[in-house]
C-alpha cells in the first residue's frame, strides 16, 4: 500500500508531538511537513517548523490538525484552495467558526472531531441511548478533567457528550446548555432540564470525561479515562485513512465507526428481559 503524505499542523503541541512520534510506528503514512503558527527557528523528528501556506500544504494528501480555532480556519482557507482533504482535532471553536467550518466542507472533506478516541465515541454513542431510555424525569450534568495547561473548557470532549444527551431527547443542545464550571469539588444539576459542566484542570491528566444522569432516586454514570494520549493519535490516523477517499462533506468518528442508531431494538430486547 503506497503511504498518505501527511502535514501536521501545532506541531509543538502536545497532540502535535504525539502523532510525529506514532507516525515512527505506522507505515501507512509519510509525514512532509510540520507547521506551527510562529515561524521558529527549530527542527522537530528532522523537519523544520513552517508556517501555515499553500506551498508548505502542497504535497500532503491529508493534513492533520491540533492547533487553535484561529489557526484551524487558516489552514482551511488554504486546504480549500487546494483541494486537500482535513482532519480537526482542535477544539474551543465558537458558533460562528464552526458555521465557517461547515462552510469549507462543501469544497473538501473535513472530518472534525472533539475526541479522537473510539472509547470516547462509543461513550457519546451510549450517552444518546441513555439519554432517550431514561426520558425528562432524569437531570443531567458532564465531569471532564484534563492537564493544567488546557486552555478551554468545558473540553470539546465534554460538548460532544451534551451534544448527546441533547440528541437523545430529540432537543437543541445549545438551549440546553446550562452552567459552566471550573475546578468545582461539586456541583449541581442544571435546572430545567439544563446540562451543567464542570471542568478540572490539574497537573498532567491526558483526559477524564463523565456524564451523570439522576432522578432523585438514583444514579447512573457514564465513564471514560485515557491513560495513554496514543490513543488519540491512533484515532487521528484511522480518521486520515478514511477519509482519503471521501468527497467534500463534514463529517465524524461517528460516521468512520459506522455506529447505526438502534435505540428502539435495544430497547425492546432489554424489555423482554
Amino acid at each position: 500500500m503506497k503511504k498518505i503524505n501527511l502535514a501536521i499542523t501545532g506541531g509543538l503541541g502536545r497532540m502535535g508531538q504525539q502523532i510525529i512520534n506514532s507516525s515512527k510506528k505506522d507505515r501507512n503514512f509519510k509525514i512532509i511537513s510540520i507547521t506551527e503558527n510562529k515561524i521558529l527557528n527549530k527542527k522537530i523528528s528532522g523537519f523544520k517548523l513552517q508556517i501555515n501556506s499553500k506551498n508548505v500544504f502542497k504535497n500532503a494528501q491529508v493534513i492533520i490538525d491540533f492547533s487553535t480555532p484561529k489557526c484551524t480556519l487558516e489552514i482551511l482557507k488554504i486546504a480549500s484552495l487546494l483541494k486537500k482533504k482535513v482532519v480537526i482535532g482542535t477544539t474551543g471553536f465558537s458558533k460562528k467558526e464552526e458555521n465557517l467550518i461547515k462552510k469549507y466542507s462543501r469544497k473538501i472533506p473535513i472530518l472534525k472531531a472533539g475526541n479522537m478516541s473510539l472509547g470516547v465515541n462509543l461513550l457519546m454513542y451510549l450517552t444518546e441511548i441513555s439519554s432517550k431510555s431514561l426520558g425528562k424525569n432524569y437531570l443531567s450534568k458532564v465531569f471532564e478533567a484534563h492537564h493544567k495547561y488546557k486552555k478551554d473548557h468545558p473540553s470539546g470532549t465534554a460538548l460532544m457528550l451534551g451534544q448527546g444527551i441533547a440528541t437523545g431527547k430529540n432537543k437543541n443542545f445549545n438551549k440546553l446548555i446550562g452552567k459552566k464550571y471550573l475546578n468545582k469539588v461539586f456541583f449541581p444539576y442544571g435546572k430545567s432540564g439544563k446540562i451543567n459542566f464542570n471542568s478540572k484542570r490539574q497537573g498532567d491528566i491526558i483526559g477524564e470525561h463523565e456524564v451523570i444522569f439522576s432522578n432523585g432516586k438514583e444514579r447512573i454514570a457514564l465513564n471514560h479515562y485515557a491513560f495513554d494520549r496514543a490513543l488519540f493519535s491512533e484515532g487521528a490516523f484511522a480518521a486520515a485513512r478514511w477519509i482519503i477517499n471521501k468527497r467534500p462533506g463534514l463529517y465524524s468518528m461517528r460516521d468512520l465507526l459506522n455506529f447505526k442508531w438502534t435505540i428502539s431494538k435495544n430497547l425492546r430486547l432489554l424489555l423482554k428481559y
